[in-house]
């Protein structure tokens, strides 16, 4: 079984077009978790068409404290074997569901995987068809604390890490950066080079490619997310 946790707010511009590139992809006892924080457009209504259609769709109202604690509330409800983030704005490759399984189960020692993305625009033309290259995406502990390019729109991982990763510190930049971080520091993380989401920015993203944040700023994250990660890693070992 896989869960699939969206987290939502004001997303009815491209949500059905995501849901309709995952819904195809999941098996009968698989379940597509939305979180939504509020949303002040047709979102529900969307939701809510979907849900009485497909019993697979599970809606909460989620915390109303912003995508990280969103996303969190999403993974909390989440009881599948295989745990896949998704945004509310992307679209699906055909065959995403399929390549990660298949990675998982030959691979059985890794926890978390990110499969590529390719960057696009609002009508899904190609900006950079590959995030990997664009962003010079590695793998590593200490490499992704400096700066860090785990994405969780192409991010999966296997139940066993919530008990880790939960609950998400409030102190982290984004939720993607502390989950990734926690599975590369048992070298249990790995990289699927095949994109198999359409990475779609626009001018309402919740998340930046590169972030506009101030050096001094960056370094405030960088040593709450070092504190957090230390007290959760070798404080609760």
């Amino acid at each position: 079984m896989i869960s699939v946790c969206i987290a939502t707010y004001n997303g009815e511009k491209y949500l059905e077009e995501q849901l309709d590139s995952i819904l195809p992809q999941l098996a009968s006892q698989d379940e597509l978790i939305i979180s939504d924080d509020g949303s002040k457009d047709a979102t529900l209504a969307i939701i809510k068409r979907y849900r009485a259609q497909d019993s697979r769709v599970k809606f909460f109202n989620g915390p109303g404290k912003g995508v990280i604690a969103n996303f969190e509330f999403a993974i909390n409800q989440s009881q599948g074997e295989f745990i896949f983030l998704a945004d509310q704005d992307d679209v699906w490759q055909p065959e995403k569901v399929q390549i990660t399984l298949e990675f998982f189960h030959t691979h059985p020692k890794i926890e978390l995987v990110i499969s590529d993305l390719v960057i696009v625009n609002e009508k899904l033309d190609v900006i950079e068809p590959s995030y990997f290259e664009y962003r010079n995406v590695k793998l590593g502990f200490l490499h992704n604390i400096v700066k860090n390019k785990y994405i969780g729109a192409g991010m999966a991982f296997r139940s066993e890490l919530k008990t880790r990763i939960l609950p998400i510190p409030a102190k982290v930049p984004m939720h993607d950066m502390w989950i990734g971080l926690i599975a590369a520091y048992g070298n249990k993380s790995a990289l699927i080079a095949q994109p198999l989401t359409l990475y779609r920015r626009h001018s309402d993203n919740a998340s930046e490619i590169n972030t506009k944040a101030s050096f001094y700023q960056q370094l405030k994250w960088r040593c709450a997310i070092s504190y957090v990660l230390f007290k959760r890693i070798f404080l609760n070992s």
